[in-house]
């Protein structure tokens, strides 16, 4: 048996979007036709995707920030991260770009640890996690955050404290849970195997988010 997902085209019979916030997700119900019979309406909640970095340096401490998510109401220690919103920009691209805005770093080394689906159940958001390594601090200016990213701080934790945290329930966001225990599976044989940062991605949303879509 072949323990992979594969694509499947249910048919839509009919689809209607009930939600256009104009900022990031749509909210679309669609009328599915099942192969065994009868029909059903699903709620998806409709988003561009994001990209995480788990940066690591040569001592082998992850790099987190720290950031209000208001749904939750808390504050959590996170992988840099961020929306697939810009119009045709490339999720590796993407990923530089973040790391950059929230931790002015950059890496020169890029690999694919984790692609995806954060919530299938209720949403198509697809994320992909890069291991970032041979890092080093930014030498432009530091971006200009707003909202949220305006107070949020950097820190660095060894990569197998990470984990125990993760294990233990102190750490929450499903990027660091996913990157880390990720990371530490990999350096078990030497990170070699992982996937370039360039490698292809078929699961990755071509929908811009609500503002580009307009509507």
């Amino acid at each position: 048996m072949d323990f992979a997902d594969t694509p499947a085209a249910y048919e839509v019979l009919q689809t209607s979007t009930v939600l256009h916030t104009g900022r990031v997700i749509d909210v679309r119900t669609d009328e599915v036709a099942f192969p065994g019979g009868g029909a059903a309406m699903r709620d998806v909640v409709v988003h561009p995707g994001a990209v995480g970095i788990v940066a690591v340096d040569d001592d082998e401490r992850v790099l987190f920030v720290r950031q209000y998510r208001h749904p939750v109401r808390r504050l959590l220690w996170e992988p840099p991260a961020g929306l697939l919103d810009e119009v045709g920009e490339n999720p590796l691209e993407g990923a530089k770009r973040e790391l950059y805005e929230e931790a002015h770093h950059e890496a020169a080394r890029w690999d694919v640890l984790v692609d995806a689906f954060t919530s299938p159940g209720m949403t198509d958001e697809a994320v992909r996690i890069y291991l970032a390594r041979d890092l080093r601090p930014a030498d432009r200016p530091r971006h200009d955050a707003e909202d949220e990213e305006r107070d949020m701080p950097i820190g660095w934790m060894p990569l197998d404290q990470a984990a125990d945290a993760v294990l233990a329930g102190r750490l929450h966001n499903p990027l660091a849970v996913m990157g880390i225990l990720a990371a530490v599976r990999a350096r078990q044989t030497g990170f070699t195997g992982l996937r370039p940062g360039d490698a292809p991605w078929p699961e990755m949303s071509d929908w811009p988010g609500s503002r580009a879509a307009g509507g």
